[in-house]
């Protein structure tokens, strides 16, 4: 279903250190004219980060997934502050959630404000996805648009998620980092945690290429806006958009966090 428009164009390629740089597991990566391999074993995962925070921008990545047995395994790419904010920091989230042979990957996106983590209560605003094609097969575009009004997350320049500024309290407003990291998630990431990481099948790994990063600096004035990702100078989808938007949470999304009824819905008002 095509979106008519392609953010992912808008932006030139960096090299990796141009705009990135090892965060832990310097072991565990390898670069190879310009694709990032990493991966987990039973000694380390491994993990990068910007070199700069941004307040605002579009970040994205290539990334080709490991097939077969992957379960507890996280891959990711996301946007955080919680070196500068720890125990309230803020979270936009692109995860792969790792499987089993013959189950397909879940693509995760999650929102969080203000304070998941470190002994506070976990407020998640998950949204999650199966794909349209086997990510394993070949490297995909992954993106998300961070804007004043809006986060807006990206498969391959198709608009699969928009998550609006209805209030500053739900809504990151802090300068963040980009990271990108893969490491086991075996409580929660597969099937809640019924199946964990089996080293028998070490290295998990993860290839990432095609990096893009743009946005405000830190300092910029809140007027500053990353225009260039989206038609609109004021921000918005098109109706072509949206309507790719909606083909994607018609026939891929498997569960959202504002539908689930075992969840308290006061804590995220902006599924009201």
């Amino acid at each position: 279903f095509s979106p008519g428009y392609y953010p992912s164009t808008k932006f030139k390629s960096i090299g990796f250190f141009q705009g990135f740089r090892n965060l832990w597991g310097p072991q565990h990566q390898r670069l190879d004219q310009n694709t990032l391999t990493f991966w987990l074993d039973k000694s380390s995962g491994s993990g990068f980060t910007s070199i700069r925070s941004i307040r605002y921008g579009y970040i994205g990545t290539a990334i080709k997934l490991q097939p077969g047995y992957t379960a507890g395994v996280i891959t990711s790419l996301y946007l955080s502050n919680n070196e500068a904010y720890p125990g309230h920091h803020d979270e936009i989230d692109i995860e792969f959630l790792g499987t089993i042979p013959g189950k397909a990957y879940t693509l995760q996106t999650n929102v969080s404000i203000k304070g998941s983590g470190d002994g506070n209560k976990i407020i998640g605003r998950e949204h999650q996805f199966r794909l349209w094609f086997d990510p394993t097969r070949d490297f995909h575009n992954y993106g998300l648009l961070w804007s004043p009004k809006e986060t807006i997350f990206f498969v391959d320049d198709v608009p699969i998620r928009r998550y609006p500024r209805k209030s500053d309290a739900t809504f990151p407003l802090r300068p963040m980092w980009v990271f990108g990291s893969i490491w086991d998630a075996s409580s929660w990431a597969t099937e809640h945690g019924r199946y964990k990481a089996d080293y028998r099948y070490q290295p998990f790994v993860g290839k990432y290429t095609n990096f893009k990063l743009t946005g405000c600096s830190a300092n910029a004035p809140a007027s500053c806006h990353p225009v260039s990702a989206l038609p609109y100078r004021s921000g918005g989808l098109t109706n072509q958009q949206y309507s790719a938007m909606q083909w994607v949470q018609n026939n891929y999304l498997i569960y959202d966090n504002c539908k689930d009824s075992k969840r308290d819905h006061s804590l995220t008002p902006e599924c009201f």
